[in-house]
């Protein structure tokens, strides 16, 4: 998701068996400056390449240290040290990270699974202390062979990953199997997406689908966004669903799945999976381009030029174009549009160009 960093490679095998790639186009942002307010749409559209995850790490997330039921409901933080109010984990959650590193140290010294996890957390990031992926690692493992969900997803990553640890696909497919069986949505998505990788003719799509299920309906919008591939395509024991897919798809544009809003922003603008609705079409298609989705961009700016579910608007069109165009994004019809403008028109929507980067 956009707006997320990742401290460290997330496993991310594509859905390449069964799900059709999404539309090629990109959109551009009309007469809106990157201070303008993004307007809310209503509504769904169609599928594209998986995305990254963001990793865990971004998020202060209570279920990361033990606790949490990994459907959607309150964390359950007396897994994390017996009580709401642990130290540690206040300390963490107040960003006092040295204090919490330094109340957790020695209980996880002496073997206590969630101060290990909160410990390798505050090491992996190097919040208050050096960063030591090396040690976190070790600390990890630890609170992982105790059974922490959230410690098996990520040591599993550093399995997969094999920089800090001897690399182990095997033991990884394992523990990211647990995690996923304990509740961590993340990994639920991560070994759906392992599945799908693994299995061959369909059938680890068919596996993957209840995973995907679970993370979605714990509100992860990758997963989200996965299943409404799923109902789009017919795939992985689902019958073709545009309708369903396209709730899906509103769910995960609505927090911010710039894929998501693109492919929305196009169904709504066909009325594929319900009702044709341009102008909330339009303004998805704009949040996605203003999250900087090239394709977004390219596809905005055609709604310009069309005046799709907007006024038509030759300079918006140009200038969105263009920005698309700097990061790399070809389209011949665009092209010979702005062929057709004028010098004085090139130069304003140049000018408003700059000011949406």
């Amino acid at each position: 998701m956009r707006g997320q960093k990742t401290s460290r490679a997330i496993l991310c095998l594509t859905l390449a068996l069964c799900l059709a790639p999404a539309a090629a186009l990109a959109v551009d942002d009309p007469k809106t400056t990157p201070t303008e307010s993004k307007p809310l749409p209503t509504t769904t559209p169609a599928p594209a390449e998986m995305k990254r995850l963001p990793a865990p790490t971004d998020m202060v997330d209570p279920q990361r240290f033990g606790g949490g039921k990994g459907n959607g409901s309150e964390p359950d933080l007396d897994r994390f040290g017996g009580a709401k109010t642990d130290p540690a984990y206040g300390a963490f959650q107040r960003g006092l990270y040295m204090t919490a590193y330094n109340l957790a140290l020695p209980r996880a010294t002496a073997g206590d699974a969630a101060a290990q996890t909160l410990v390798a957390e505050i090491l992996s990031r190097g919040l208050g202390v050096p960063r030591n992926d090396k040690e976190a690692a070790k600390w990890y493992a630890l609170a992982a062979e105790q059974g922490i969900p959230e410690a098996q997803f990520q040591y599993a990553l550093m399995l997969l990953d094999g920089d800090f640890v001897k690399k182990d696909a095997q033991a990884a497919y394992a523990l990211m199997q647990s995690a996923a069986e304990a509740g961590n949505r993340l990994a639920q998505f991560n070994f759906a997406q392992m599945l799908v990788g693994r299995e061959s003719e369909g059938k680890g799509m068919d596996d993957a689908v209840v995973y995907y299920q679970r993370a979605a309906d714990a509100g992860l919008a990758d997963a989200q966004y996965a299943m409404s591939q799923i109902f789009a395509n017919g795939v992985g024991g689902k019958k073709h669903d545009d309708v369903e897919a396209r709730r899906w798809l509103l769910r995960a544009a609505i927090q911010g799945y710039d894929t998501a809003q693109l492919d929305l922003g196009t169904w709504l603008m066909d009325g594929r999976g319900g009702d044709r609705d341009r102008k909330a079409g339009f303004n998805w298609m704009r949040i996605a381009a203003l999250d900087g989705n090239v394709a977004a961009q390219n596809r905005l700016a055609k709604f310009y030029m069309q005046g799709l579910g907007t006024d038509p608007d030759s300079i918006s069109a140009a200038a969105w174009y263009m920005l698309a165009r700097r990061a790399g994004l070809k389209d011949a019809a665009m092209d010979d549009f702005l062929d057709g403008l004028t010098d004085e028109e090139m130069k304003t929507a140049l000018q408003r160009a700059n000011r949406l980067r």
